[in-house]
């Protein structure tokens, strides 16, 4: 990297931590910290939302696997935009009408307390997880362009987005991930996608150089793709991360037709980022590392000057979805866990500032996994897994089943995680089955318990006379 390409790389840290001491100001509370106030419009709830699903893994993921598989790598993040559409389609309508920080919260509304913890501590590990990867990608792209050590480039990266993160919470969060996402958007369409078609002599040569089945949107397996619809589309659904952002729009039409918009962008920058990894095979043929595919390519076919915005522009991917998650797994530590059982008595101050050491600690954490793992697809694959079998079937069965009891939905949760780390440690770490073990576990102790006991058993519908007299 040259001089300019640093000093650019520099000031857009430096205005990122600029934005992080503003937003402290701006939050004085706690729904302010973890929320932004529930007060965004559609363009920045867009911008928020399409950067914090379209992170480090998306970005340099797919373009690995657009590298080895040509264009049927899109459907790792075409899953994600399908999960984030049908979100929007199906239950951001529902989810709106309840005044809530988190999807435990909810759950702990829909079913009882103990539903509330258990899926708090399952939520609050997935999202530490999801920020792990963003931790191993920042320190991945480092490592290429600045030649420095992997674990140093981890704990700079990492370090900057909890700085940034503890301060203002959602509200510098939100105006970071603006920014961010347009860095993004310009860096990979306008910039890497036309320069690395170009130096790979246009898309008649892709077609022309590269083997038939790189262009089959099969090539990769139905079982691989199968395997990103149970992880990503379901996750999307139950997903907190995604959740909070959806809690930070001004009103429910905004937080739907985001939602769609957000996942239609998805398919765009799937297609964008597979088709800049096949460039990849002409250009780089012999690489050894195919997760390293985006940064050489960089290096290799941009100028300087400009290979500082596309650094910035995958720190913009990565640093968006980290700060999010951070702040997700933090607000569910706060909100479920540490409120509702440690610190029943706080004032919302208390909690501001309890939230911060708390996001200072989830931050650290991250840190110490990235260091551990230093796999992308693999930290991001154990998230998925523990997410979809375990939340995904007492979420949606408690959306659309009235009768399905609180009993039901706390052991559900209960059984199916641990099939679902049982079906892990078992068949490895990146196997799909676990997930459908875990769902169809969850699926059976729903309706068991709920037929078996439900004459017994009162269960907390969300729909009471009580709860819309409060929303009204």
């Amino acid at each position: 990297m040259s001089k300019i390409d640093i000093i650019e790389v520099l000031l857009y840290f430096a205005l990122l931590i600029i934005v992080g001491v503003i937003g402290s100001k701006r939050a004085k509370t706690s729904e302010d910290y973890a929320l932004a106030g529930r007060n965004l419009g559609f363009f920045m709830y867009l911008g928020c939302l399409a950067a914090v699903i379209l992170g480090g893994a998306s970005t340099i993921g797919t373009a690995s696997l657009g590298y080895k598989f040509g264009i049927s790598g899109a459907w790792f993040v075409f899953s994600i935009g399908l999960g984030i559409a049908v979100l929007g389609l199906f239950f951001i309508t529902k989810i709106s009408k309840y005044k809530v920080l988190t999807i435990s919260e909810l759950l702990g509304k829909r079913y009882n307390e103990r539903a509330r913890l258990i899926s708090g501590v399952v939520a609050a590990i997935y999202t530490l997880m999801v920020s792990v990867t963003q931790v191993i990608g920042i320190g991945t792209i480092f490592n290429v362009l600045l030649g420095w050590d992997l674990k140093i480039t981890m704990v700079l990266g990492g370090g900057i987005v909890v700085f940034y993160t503890i301060l203002g919470g959602m509200w510098s969060v939100t105006v970071t991930d603006i920014i961010q996402f347009v860095v993004k958007t310009t860096g990979v369409f306008f910039i890497m996608l036309p320069i690395s078609l170009s130096h790979a002599g246009g898309w008649k040569a892709l077609t022309a150089t590269l083997p038939a089945n790189y262009f089959d949107l099969s090539n990769m397996g139905y079982d691989k793709i199968f395997q990103y619809f149970m992880l990503y589309t379901l996750g999307m659904v139950v997903s907190q991360d995604i959740w909070q952002r959806i809690f930070t729009a001004k009103t429910a039409k905004i937080s739907k037709w985001g939602a769609i918009f957000a996942g239609a962008y998805s398919v765009a920058y799937a297609v964008a980022l597979s088709i800049i990894g096949m460039c990849g095979v002409i250009l780089l043929p012999n690489l050894a590392d195919p997760q390293n595919v985006f940064a050489h390519m960089a290096i290799s076919i941009l100028p300087h000057g400009v290979l500082g915005i596309i650094l910035a522009a995958v720190c913009s991917a990565l640093m968006s979805t980290s700060s999010g998650t951070l702040l997700a797994s933090s607000t569910i530590i706060t909100n479920d866990l540490l409120k509702q059982h440690v610190l029943k008595n706080i004032s919302d101050k208390q909690l501001v500032f309890v939230s911060r050491v708390t996001t200072l600690t989830v931050g650290l954490l991250a840190i110490v996994f990235a260091l551990w793992i230093q796999n992308i697809l693999v930290a991001l694959d154990v998230a998925y897994a523990i997410l979809s079998g375990a939340i995904f079937v007492p979420t949606v069965m408690g959306f659309f089943w009235k009768r399905a009891t609180a009993k039901a939905g706390f052991y559900s949760i209960i059984v199916s995680t641990i099939v679902v780390l049982g079906g892990l440690a078992v068949e490895g770490l990146s196997a799909t089955n676990p997930i459908l073990y875990g769902i169809a576990a969850g699926v059976v102790v729903m309706c068991v318990t709920t037929l078996l006991f439900s004459k017994n058993e009162t269960s907390l519908i969300m729909h009471s006379q009580e709860e819309e007299q409060i929303l009204s």
